[in-house]
């Protein structure tokens, strides 16, 4: 499995189910009750094109509420599939089955929107050298879901929160005095964090530059002033580059030509913040003849 399809540890899966799971069942689940507790089938449909993303967390629903179920997947975790595919069969008690089905579908439709979204994002720069970046507008409680799910979907996290990296915005130029003197601070204080600056103008890029850092974000620069920070970023050996990173203003209509300019990265709160989730639904009895 490549790196990037790595799920978050399984205890931190196991916490999310457990909180999903306590909230639909609460005291019990009085409507699962009125079936007969006896072996049944059931089976997991996509109805619509998308990324496949959230098996770990249909698991665990299912496993934490029938520990003897089978779930077969018929296809891999951020495998795209056509609308019209049974994504899984499953082999457990009726009563488990569709006690566990709304928090299962929850968590895989999250994530399948998530991943379908990234990818999406992904193929409209591709051959460009870009990559799509999320960001930390996740759903709380989620982040780490939403980050492997944007792995899934062929993208690359930012920063995970804001232990993990050092990124210096206004304010703390503002607080230092000046860019120079704010990037100093950071080193000085976490030497060892990647860090990321933001500029608003051509003067702070250059002087960004000029004192070193991981990743420069240039933010709502017009076309013009893009083109230029790229031709004054580029203007350096590809070993000493420090990559350009484009925030705001980015959408499927403003993607393509922003990639093209020759930035290096290119960052999308959209990709978990703006959730579409897919639409999937968990049958009882086998799935339907092909």
């Amino acid at each position: 499995m490549s790196a990037a399809l790595v799920p978050p540890p399984a205890a931190i899966v196991a916490e999310d189910v457990a909180r999903a799971l306590a909230e639909d069942l609460g005291s019990g689940d009085v409507t699962a009750a009125l079936l007969p507790d006896v072996a049944d089938s059931a089976y997991l449909l996509c109805k619509e094109d998308a990324v496949v993303c959230g098996r770990p967390w249909f698991d665990a629903c299912h496993r934490a509420l029938d520990p003897h179920v089978r779930i077969d997947w018929r296809v891999r975790e951020g495998e795209r599939v056509a609308a019209g595919t049974v994504l899984a069969t499953l082999q457990g008690r009726a009563r488990a089955l569709v006690s566990a089905e709304r928090a299962s579908l929850n968590f895989l439709q999250t994530l399948s929107g998530t991943a379908t979204t990234t990818a999406a994002y992904v193929d409209a720069v591709r051959g460009t050298g870009a990559k799509i970046l999320d960001t930390r507008k996740t759903i709380p409680g989620l982040r780490l879901a939403q980050k492997y799910a944007v792995r899934c979907g062929g993208g690359v996290n930012h920063r995970i929160g804001l232990y993990d990296t050092v990124m210096l915005k206004e304010n703390h130029v503002r607080a230092a005095g000046s860019l120079t003197a704010a990037i100093q601070a950071a080193r000085a204080m976490h030497p060892a964090l990647p860090l990321i600056v933001e500029v608003e103008t051509i003067a702070q890029l250059e002087e960004a530059l000029h004192e070193g850092c991981d990743r420069i974000l240039i933010d709502d620069f017009d076309a013009a002033m893009r083109r230029e920070a790229v031709r004054i970023a580029h203007a350096v050996p590809a070993d000493r580059r420090i990559p350009l990173e484009v925030s705001g203003g980015v959408d499927m209509t403003t993607l393509r030509a922003i990639a093209q300019d020759g930035v290096d990265c290119i960052s999308i709160g959209g990709l978990t913040k703006h959730v579409r989730a897919i639409d999937l639904s968990l049958k009882l009895g086998p799935p339907p003849a092909a």
